[in-house]
């Protein structure tokens, strides 16, 4: 890297729009944001996107699975998140998925029609006896979402005004207080002025010019460290391959190494909505997706050996990937973790081994953690709300929480989830005149029910469908695993070394 600088003028930047709620990115928790606020009330809005598309990592980046959308036979991440395939179910082919009505059934028929895929069957409870039961993940086509999610805007074009092809690069700030951002376009650099901004960047690009706390660690040990560029093959008949697999454990297990080695990186073939395409998946470890030198390589390398990889498996497994064929590769790099909020609440892994209660709690998530088994864990305002830094909030993959719970809660649907709660809150504080770290908790709370949002122990919830606590609690929150024993073990030595600390320094005083 050059250390040298170079000094530029002072300019005057032209103010290119005002409005009340500024949304910065189109991904999964940016859309969601702007969506949220327009049915909440708010009359002027605008989001900003530097693609040319809205959806992020899921309509760009080909990340084309939505996991761990129930527990047992309850939906938890409703809202949104599953508009987006209420609507998508109306194209022919868009979406494949369990259905609402059959998750949580342990019909061994159901469950061998779906065991061919990934993360449609749940894995039996990690150290409990929890049967295997159909789980609502779900394959959709990204292109089609692209299509629907300029849908669901333009139904709010009275209140939405949306700018692809912007990117949002700095924040404009007096002391504390964000007033709106800078951005730049084929139009040049202009700013468009906010009462309050939504940084839904995924990289926290706003917040963390706007010196708000926050963590450029990673840890290179998890999924979060690292980057990825999806790719498609078509031309395969996965129903083929998934009979090789059962039938072929042996070879699977070295197909799995060997196609490591051939790519040169992690990488895995995982089935689509159609049974003729798969798209891989790829791992490149210890890669950060703010620098350029890790971005570069992720892209340079996964194309490099892409005909490899087709090669491989037409010679390995003939009799699906015989007429295989390169379909298409994903417009937009694979990002996972980089930057990440030090809001004014940092979860972390007490909060899925203790199954921790919040009165701010905006989402009420089943994920990917294998502590509760994936049982749902309650997500507080606090986590998307930065500290020092007025008028900003902060939803999506960089929301507040420590190096390994990011790792559970930085996926689409708590994007969608936090966005989507992101997007109440400043509708209610403008339509209250207050600050965003003002807000009326209940109030929004109210209004994300409204939006389809389960919230536990809220009345209009509760009157609504009382199945959902009783649900968690006669399942013990997932607290039945041998890993929730552990991780409470290492919380609570966590918990006293930390106490022994401050009362070495609170004596040393």
């Amino acid at each position: 890297m050059n250390n040298k600088t170079i000094t530029l003028p002072e300019e005057n930047i032209d103010i290119y729009d005002e409005c009340d709620i500024l949304v910065v990115g189109g991904g999964a928790a940016g859309h969601s944001a702007a969506i949220a606020a327009a049915r909440a009330g708010a009359k002027n809005i605008v989001i900003i996107e530097r693609y040319g598309y809205m959806g992020g990592d899921a309509t760009g980046g080909y990340v084309i699975m939505v996991p761990n959308l129930s527990w047992y036979d309850k939906s938890f991440v409703r809202g949104i998140q599953e508009e987006w395939f209420t609507r998508l179910s109306k194209i022919p082919g868009a979406v494949k998925a369990p259905s609402l009505d059959d998750i949580g059934s342990t019909d061994p028929t159901l469950i061998y029609a779906w065991s061919a895929f990934h993360d449609c069957v749940s894995r039996g409870g990690f150290g409990g006896s929890k049967p295997s039961c159909l789980v609502r993940a779900v394959y959709f086509e990204p292109n089609q979402l692209k299509i629907e999610m300029d849908k669901m805007l333009l139904e709010h074009k009275d209140v939405i005004r949306v700018q692809y092809h912007s990117w949002g690069t700095k924040p404009i700030m007096e002391g504390n207080e964000i007033q709106g951002v800078v951005f730049e376009s084929k139009e040049g650099r202009k700013a468009i002025l906010a009462k309050t901004v939504i940084d839904a960047t995924g990289d926290g690009d706003i917040f963390a010019q706007a010196e708000a706390p926050h963590s450029t660690l990673f840890d290179q040990e998890t999924r979060a460290g690292t980057t990825a560029l999806v790719w498609r093959i078509g031309g395969i008949d996965w129903a083929q391959f998934h009979e090789w697999k059962q039938s072929h454990p042996e070879q699977m297990l070295a197909l799995r190494d060997t196609l490591h080695r051939v790519a040169g990186f992690r990488s895995l073939a995982l089935p689509s909505n159609q049974n003729d395409i798969c798209w891989i998946n790829n791992w490149h470890s210890d890669r950060n997706c703010t620098l350029i030198k890790d971005q570069t390589e992720t892209e340079m390398n996964t194309r490099n050996t892409m005909r490899d990889v087709i090669e491989y498996l037409r010679e390995v497994v003939p009799v699906a990937f015989k007429n295989a064929y390169l379909y298409d590769i994903a417009p937009q790099l694979g990002t996972r973790c980089s930057r990440r909020l030090i809001g004014e609440y940092v979860m972390s892994t007490k909060d899925f081994a203790y199954a921790n209660q919040f009165e701010d709690v905006i989402a009420w998530h089943s994920t990917i953690c294998q502590i509760n088994d994936c049982a749902p864990v309650e997500i507080p305002y606090r986590s998307i709300l930065p500290q020092k830094i007025e008028n900003l909030l902060c939803p999506g993959r960089h929301m507040s929480a420590d190096a390994v719970a990011i790792d559970w809660l930085n996926l689409i649907p708590q994007c969608i989830g936090t966005g989507q709660a992101a997007g109440v809150a400043a509708a209610v504080a403008i339509q209250d005149g207050v600050s965003v770290r003002n807000i009326d908790i209940r109030k929004v709370q109210d209004i994300l029910v409204d939006q389809d949002v389960p919230l536990p122990r809220n009345e209009k919830f509760e009157k609504k469908d009382p199945s959902y606590r009783r649900c968690v609690e006669e399942h013990n929150y997932g607290l039945y695993t041998d890993a929730a024993i552990k991780a409470k073990e290492e919380a609570d030595y966590i918990e006293k070394f930390r106490q022994d600390q401050v009362k070495k320094t609170n004596k040393n005083l």
